[in-house]
């Protein structure tokens, strides 16, 4: 503190002999920085979810945590998307009525230009249910689906709207960005946990010394803030456990661990396999012309990709169990196994219908698709994507209502030894962000084909996330084996991306590639989505032709991503990484640290006595001179020693 008011006292004789002009700039430059900082705290605490997810921190853990704010990035990711597509895409066509000008409409003679979807007659209520369900009939000819968008050009008083261009940019917007914002949180999630991986036992310090917030006053604030200390600390030291007992294996034990680890592989491989064939025969059969009127049959696929989605996640972390991973790499190897499940299923079904919508019959193919058997295959591949979200988001609801709550009454008030056996249930981080992960790569496939799959899956998670922390708070019990959030925030987004590089793909062949309907979207006069662009690039100047041509190249496409990546993670302060800069820094010493104290580069498995190193100089030195943190470093101190070393 006399350090303090000593710089303080000397700045206010400095600013003595500066000048009038001086002065004002000085204090309008820190009434701006204080108003900004105020802002800026104005803005968190507008925040969507902070105070639940600050709850739920204190009363789970870090890991825990990075799950909910994984869900909220989500969130505000989707209602971007959808603020792109209804403003560039719907938003002209519900203003163009009230226009001066009116909206010109193509129409293609002959067969491939009729597509009929309204049924006849009268219509039974619990078609309607259906219909709501499958996204067919009524729904088929709404702003839903890309068949209602049949509109070239907009005439508004002074200009004209070019639709399929903005149709199709949008569809690229919200992939690039999607990209640069995935790109960007991982980036900074990688750098916390470079720098966080580089040393452990200063990790241990951090929390100790410097992991109290002495900006809180009050109780229930630093009861959580006490708690996730706590928390981070058993994961510390569970984490350290681990690779000690992995580092003092035999040669006996290794040998064994890596047999069951191959055989375990190759029966999960025999499963994903299983699998996609089960997929593709539910796909294969549900087209049929005369089943589409009958729900079971149109939701075929999605039941056999929920119910394979269901049972293998179970079926890998039991499995996981016997190949004697650490908790953190269980969480990792078994998320890549459920995502390579879940993703490809996805994969098989656009093959396979695909396969059906590209075969024609007896080689009458007018257009480049079987238009007999789907007159607008575009709103038939956004039904499939819709119907994969719905049926996602009713599993979601049922497992929580009947499986989760259902189980916590059991285990509570039954003392039947299956009961005891079953035990509560723990928050499976693994399937909880593979859902959403799914739910996510589902959405960026569907939105070029349903333009309000955004909107629904924005509902959807913001739905989600209050079930999930119902079900959390009520029903689930700290983990057994706890783990950090820093690499799971990283290899969250590590996986939403490989989900967004995979979704890519199909909207891409399908843009590119396969011819459009001629009976419906906005590009029935041209032969594929993608002719728009270079037919609207040759009216354009040849200047700027050839900018857009070079911009567009993969060169260029290549040096902005290398150049973004580096601009996202690369440091933005002074990060001792390098070993030999970080071992000549000076450190601390203190009187009570005995000459053989491990170092910050030292490893916490070399030296198994540190934490109770650390206690003791918890109980001496800085209890005496950190008075504000007193009670808290005292009852860390107690919490320390209480926990298990071996």
């Amino acid at each position: 503190m006399a350090e303090k008011r000593r710089d303080k006292d000397q700045r206010l004789e400095q600013a003595k002999d500066l000048s009038s002009w001086s002065q004002w700039r000085q204090g309008t430059r820190r009434t701006l920085r204080r108003l900004t900082e105020d802002g800026f705290e104005m803005l968190s605490n507008l925040e969507l979810w902070r105070g639940d997810i600050h709850v739920i921190e204190g009363m789970f853990g870090t890991g825990i945590l990075s799950y909910f704010s994984f869900l909220r990035f989500l969130v505000l990711l989707n209602f971007v998307m959808f603020l792109l597509m209804f403003g560039f895409v719907m938003l002209p066509i519900i203003t163009a009525p009230h226009a001066s000008g009116n909206t010109t409409f193509n129409h293609v003679d002959g067969n491939t230009g009729l597509y009929v979807t309204s049924r006849r007659g009268l219509v039974v209520f619990h078609q309607h249910i259906t219909d709501l369900l499958s996204g067919a009939g009524f729904l088929e000819q709404t702003y839903l689906f890309y068949g209602y968008y049949k509109v070239e050009t907009i005439h508004f008083p002074k200009f004209t709207y070019n639709l399929p261009l903005a149709y199709l940019l949008v569809t690229i917007a919200y992939l690039f960005l999607s990209l640069i914002w995935i790109v960007k949180r991982s980036a900074t999630g990688f750098k916390r946990k470079l720098v966080q991986d580089e040393d452990r036992f200063q990790s241990f310090c951090n929390k100790i010394f410097a992991g109290w917030d002495f900006c809180i006053v009050n109780d229930s604030a630093a009861r959580l803030k006490r708690s996730s200390l706590l928390y981070e600390l058993k994961t510390d030291l569970e984490e350290e456990r681990i690779k000690q007992k992995m580092a003092d294996r035999t040669r006996k034990e290794k040998c064994r661990i890596y047999v069951i680890r191959l055989i375990l592989n190759l029966f999960v491989i025999a499963v994903l396999a299983a699998c996609f064939y089960s997929i593709y025969i539910a796909t294969n059969f549900s087209q049929k012309v005369n089943f589409i009127l009958d729900l079971i049959y149109e939701y075929l696929p999605s039941i056999v990709i929920t119910l394979a989605n269901f049972i293998t996640p179970l079926i890998f972390s039991l499995i996981i169990q016997f190949e004697d991973y650490s908790p953190a790499f269980e969480i990792r190897f078994t998320l890549m196994r459920c995502v390579f499940m879940r993703l490809t299923s996805i994969c098989v079904l656009l093959v396979s219908l695909w396969g059906q919508i590209t075969s024609c019959q007896e080689g009458n193919c007018v257009c480049g698709y079987n238009h007999i058997l789907y007159p607008c295959w575009e709103s038939r591949v956004g039904q499939e994507m819709y119907k994969l979200m719905i049926f996602d988001f009713i599993i979601i609801c049922a497992v929580t209502v009947f499986v989760e709550f259902p189980r916590k009454l059991i285990v509570d008030y039954c003392d039947c030894g299956l009961a005891k056996w079953w035990g509560q249930q723990e928050f499976a981080i693994p399937q909880n962000v593979l859902g959403i992960v799914y739910g996510q790569t589902i959405c960026w496939i569907g939105t070029f084909y349903c333009p309000l799959l955004p909107a629904i899956c924005t509902i959807k998670y913001f739905i989600i996330f209050y079930i999930k922390k119902v079900t959390l708070v009520n029903n689930c019990r700290p983990a057994t084996r706890p783990f950090r959030a820093s690499s799971s925030n990283f290899f969250f987004l590590a996986v939403l991306l490989i989900g967004l590089a995979l979704a890519c793909v199909p909207v891409t062949i399908g843009i590119a590639q396969i011819s459009c309907s001629q009976a419906c979207g906005p590009f029935v006069n041209y032969t594929t989505s993608w002719e728009v662009l270079p037919r609207t690039v040759s009216q354009l100047p040849a200047g700027a032709r050839t900018f857009l041509l070079a911009i567009s190249s993969e060169a260029f496409a290549v040096s902005l991503f290398v150049i973004t990546w580096y601009g996202c993670a690369r440091p933005r302060g002074p990060v001792l990484l390098d070993p030999q800069v970080r071992d000549s820094s000076p450190t601390p010493q203190t009187e009570s640290a005995p000459a053989t104290a491990p170092t910050l580069g030292s490893s916490w498995s070399s030296h198994p006595r540190t934490l109770l190193l650390m206690s003791e100089l918890l109980g001496l030195g800085p209890c005496n001179w950190l008075f504000t943190g007193i009670h808290y470093r005292c009852w860390l101190t107690r919490h320390i020693l209480s926990l298990d070393l071996d």
